[in-house]
């Protein structure tokens, strides 16, 4: 995908929120109206044309090249690494397999539910039309990406390219997935599986712009507690972004595994700091504490903790800093490098 880096990013129900930074901010003044581009509905028109005559096919090529301009760089990244029928330089040859996969039984139905689930994205155009008022509040120069809905065939949830962000609408089927997400569990499993619903669309948007094409994360960030403050930041920054979106949405978890991690803060803490892991470079042994998964191994009794406990705590630690030093603005907050300083002015030291 040509400069497209793909992120798969999952969370889970929508509760009420709890524990944001701060009340979020006026942004009635701030002028922004984002407009979500179905081009799953626009390549549903070329549908009809398939089958055409040979004296026709120029007539479907105009079409396709028509789609191809309208939607520049992602008709190219969807048609050579999402759909993989072939380069549209191809010619002819790419359009007859584009053919096969939209005329393709599969495909049909999936199809069928997408439309049910989304028969319009007004819904998520307000949410998004929220959060990146807010990301224009902080950020007034900060180019917004054009959104794209398309089917990616259960491949992807949020790619990014060159100017869009796409936005695979059958991995947040919710309900109207329960025909397809239950043979996906090979691939899929059910602990992710579970957060593909629509309330899921805005928070995975908003990350991946955050992730990728904000403040992406350094190669030389090694260390565990440097990836847990990054971590930190990120969802610190969704906080304010995204002042009413709940918790569990922005990180991933169950209400349940919000409720574990506040009980257990302390002895959270307490284990990272015991087993010596803060300043552990080693990504065989920290990557348990940072990576999607139904529970942490080593935390807890009978595999009740929650996941990626390592992001979690960075997030708390982010907040304490936040809180401590109330005259530090985001803006300061993501340009600062020194992990250590913020864990230290944060005064991190949750009760056992």
């Amino acid at each position: 995908m040509r400069n497209a880096r793909i992120y798969l990013f999952f969370s889970i129900c929508l509760i009420a929120a709890s524990c944001n930074n701060k009340k979020g901010a006026d942004v009635s003044e701030i002028k922004l109206e984002i407009s979500i581009d179905r081009f799953d509905r626009d390549l549903e028109g070329m549908k009809s044309e398939f089958g055409v005559r040979r004296s026709e096919a120029n007539d479907l090529m105009e079409k396709a090249e028509g789609l191809r301009k309208k939607y520049t760089w992602f008709y190219d990244d969807y048609m050579e690494q999402m759909l993989s029928v072939g380069s549209p330089a191809e010619g002819p040859s790419y359009l007859n397999n584009l053919a096969a996969v939209l005329q393709n039984k599969d495909y049909l139905e999936l199809k069928a539910s997408v439309d049910q689930a989304f028969p319009d994205m007004s819904a998520q155009e307000e949410e998004l039309n929220n959060a990146f008022k807010h990301v224009r509040y902080y950020y007034p120069k900060q180019k917004v990406p054009r959104l794209i809905t398309f089917i990616s065939g259960f491949a992807v949830q949020t790619p990014i390219g060159n100017d869009y962000i796409g936005i695979g609408l059958d991995m947040f089927l919710g309900k109207h997935g329960g025909k397809f997400y239950p043979a996906l569990r090979q691939s899929i499993p059910q602990y992710i599986a579970r957060r593909f619903t629509p309330e899921h669309i805005t928070p995975r948007v908003v990350e991946a712009f955050v992730r990728e094409e904000m403040f992406p994360e350094q190669d030389k960030d090694r260390s565990l507690l440097t990836k847990m403050v990054y971590n930190g930041k990120i969802l610190y920054m969704m906080d304010s972004f995204m002042p009413e979106v709940a918790d569990t949405l922005k990180i991933g978890y169950t209400e349940q595994q919000i409720q574990w991690c506040e009980e257990n803060e302390g002895g959270i803490w307490a284990y990272l700091l015991e087993n010596e892991l803060l300043f552990n470079s080693d990504y065989m042994k920290i990557q348990k504490y940072l990576a999607e998964a139904p529970f942490t191994p080593g935390i807890g009794e009978n595999s009740e903790s929650a996941p990626k406990l390592g992001i979690w705590t960075g997030w708390q630690i982010v907040r304490k800093y936040m809180q401590e030093n109330p005259d530090v603005t985001l803006q300061q907050l993501m340009v600062e490098k020194d992990a250590q300083k913020i864990l230290t002015e944060a005064k991190y030291k949750p009760k056992m």
